[in-house]
């Protein structure tokens, strides 16, 4: 498909009642509304089109930008066109899921996330945040680097009340994905989760809330399913 067959159809296939449930989450004035249901439709006729991919972000219309992020390779991209992306990510689920995804996959995950995290921009460091995230839910443990992990977890516990909002939000994703994914740093994740304790984040117009880091490792340990990685993030 080109281009402007996949924008097509995304116009047509979008909903007022979506669209706005999605400006309530930040999403801003340039969205059509599509389900994600409906997006993976497209997936599946555009899957391992890369140039594609890069040129729905390129419009800044989310739902193309949510669909660049399902079809990209995140093996596949420059650190470059990641720096570009998270840069142009003017929404929360943009950076936090469509790029930090992409970037997870990326050779230069730790590398691109690091320097993220340290951004003063909140949805850039949200972003960073979420694809070290990302990276561990699927990096096999002995590939990562645990000491780096535990600083970020110090880190966390640091500065988590004084962060920026979004900020604050992807911080304690990134302490029960270290929890649930990291089997060797399940009792340290307890223990920030603890240190921690409730986060405050303002959602919005949302009836999203804030899950509590230390009541969800304990979930998935009851479950026993601490360490189980996944072969992708995205969803």
């Amino acid at each position: 498909m080109k281009l402007s067959e996949v924008m097509a159809e995304l116009k047509k296939l979008g909903s007022e009642q979506i669209r706005k449930i999605y400006q309530r989450h930040g999403a801003g004035d340039n969205v059509f509304g599509v389900k994600i249901s409906d997006l993976k439709t497209i997936v599946k006729k555009i899957k391992g089109d890369q140039e594609l991919a890069l040129q729905l972000y390129e419009t800044g219309n989310v739902d193309a930008m949510y669909l660049a992020g399902l079809v990209a390779e995140g093996g596949e991209m420059t650190k470059t066109q990641l720096n570009a992306w998270v840069k142009a990510a003017r929404t929360q689920g943009i950076a936090e899921y469509t790029v930090a995804w992409v970037a997870a996959e990326s050779p230069f995950a730790c590398e691109l996330a690091l320097k993220w995290i340290d951004s003063s921009k909140e949805l850039v460091a949200s972003s960073g945040w979420n694809a070290y995230s990302g990276y561990i839910a699927m990096a096999p443990d002995d590939e990562l680097d645990l000491k780096e992990i535990e600083k970020l977890l110090a880190r966390a516990e640091k500065e988590i009340k004084t962060a920026p909002n979004r900020v604050r939000y992807c911080m304690n994703g990134f302490v029960i994905a270290v929890g649930s994914a990291v089997e060797p740093l399940l009792e340290r994740a307890k223990m920030a989760a603890e240190r921690i304790g409730k986060v405050e984040v303002d959602m919005g117009d949302t009836s999203c809330k804030v899950p509590s880091a230390l009541e969800v490792i304990r979930k998935v340990e009851s479950m026993g399913r601490i360490g189980r990685k996944r072969k992708s993030i995205k969803c």
